[in-house]
């Protein structure tokens, strides 16, 4: 089966720069889709996390009929949630923790469209072509694993507002273990953070400034790694180092006072690696998204996209213009528009679709 995996659409992003809500970047994605069969949607699909979810919603439908338009009846749109869409598929696992011995959470779940009443919205805008929702991950073969990687943020040496909130909840539940470790130790301490970001969205009015799309985002931004460093960024850089070290001193870390591009990429490679292999994760491929930054590349270390087993690790990039990434153009890792390709046989493919593309085409509207 030729299947086609994209990640961090961020359908709805208040900063309106989720570009698959523009024709030029839905045209060449409904061109690389002819023949396939198989579309996965790996994470962040929907962005719940700047305003109600109706909002949101309502800006991916007409993209996901579409989607599920060129798929078609003998297609399959596979829909994984991540982080900023993990209300997609929470109803679902408090249902399941309901239980009196609930079964441990495997790493791939299949909870259906009725996993919430937004998923059940989402399998009728894609019809003709059936909707399975997997969670935390699928397997796309016996060899390659695809989930969207924010467990990783229990490992990641970036000191996000997730990666922190998760070190907190982290005292409150434990660790995770180093070996044998289930996702349910990861949604022990995520999970409990999404829903409270998710309330806080759903209460929140309508929004004048564009929030960026990740946290990593904004923190790069204000801390100066586009080297254009704010008059509050030359603040929070001179007093980081101190608040990383009260960090580490209270076991919330380890974190680094080190927000450039060059360790955005290191940390979220070598993070995503230690939870694959905690959770023991047998796989030669394993693709993930979550950081935006695609890759490998040419020019990348290929070693440090490397497993612990000797396995490799494929970032999906995402599809949203956030201009704070995107100082080198075209061939910057975060230029929006990553695809794999998965076939019968091979390693996946990863390319990219939108180098060509006027960038005025994808850029959001100037508010007046």
């Amino acid at each position: 089966m030729h299947t086609v995996v994209i990640s961090d659409l961020h359908l709805g992003s208040r900063s309106e720069g989720d570009v698959l809500r523009r024709r030029a970047a839905r045209d060449k994605l409904l061109e690389r889709l002819d023949g396939a069969g198989r579309l996965v949607l790996l994470g962040d699909t929907v962005e719940l996390r700047q305003g109600p979810a109706r909002e949101a919603m309502a800006v991916a439908q007409p993209v996901l009929e579409e989607l599920g338009g060129a798929l078609g009846k003998g297609g399959e749109i596979v829909l994984v949630p991540g982080n900023h869409d993990h209300a997609l598929v929470s109803p679902w696992l408090e249902r399941r923790g309901a239980h009196v011995e609930p079964a441990p959470l495997g790493l791939e779940e299949h909870p259906g469209p009725g996993a919430s009443a937004a998923t059940e919205a989402i399998a009728q805008w894609v019809a003709p072509a059936p909707l399975t929702v997997a969670y935390p991950g699928i397997w796309l073969r016996d060899d390659i694993y695809a989930t969207h990687g924010h467990y990783l943020d229990r490992h990641t040496t970036v000191p996000t507002f997730e990666r922190l909130g998760a070190g907190i909840m982290g005292r409150l539940v434990g660790s995770v273990p180093a070996d044998g470790a289930k996702p349910d130790d990861y949604e022990a301490a995520l999970a409990p953070l999404y829903a409270w970001m998710h309330a806080m969205a759903e209460r929140s009015g309508s929004g004048k400034r564009r929030p960026p799309s990740s946290a990593s985002a904004e923190a790069w931004r204000v801390l100066g790694g586009d080297g254009h460093r704010p008059l509050r960024g030359r603040l929070l850089a001179g007093i980081l180092p101190l608040g990383i070290s009260g960090v580490n001193r209270l076991g919330l870390g380890p974190v680094r006072a080190d927000f450039s591009s060059e360790e955005l990429r290191r940390a979220g490679v070598l993070a995503m690696a230690e939870a694959v292999a905690r959770l023991a994760i047998e796989a030669k491929h394993v693709l993930y998204g979550h950081t935006h930054r695609a890759g490998p590349f040419a020019n990348d270390d290929s070693l440090e996209w490397s497993l612990h087993d000797g396995g490799r690790l494929t970032n999906t990039g995402c599809w949203v213009y956030e201009e704070m990434f995107l100082a080198r153009g075209r061939s910057s890792p975060y230029w929006p528009g990553s695809v794999v390709e998965v076939r019968d046989a091979g390693p996946p493919i990863l390319s990219r679709l939108l180098t060509e593309v006027d960038p005025d085409a994808l850029k959001a509207p100037a508010r007046g």
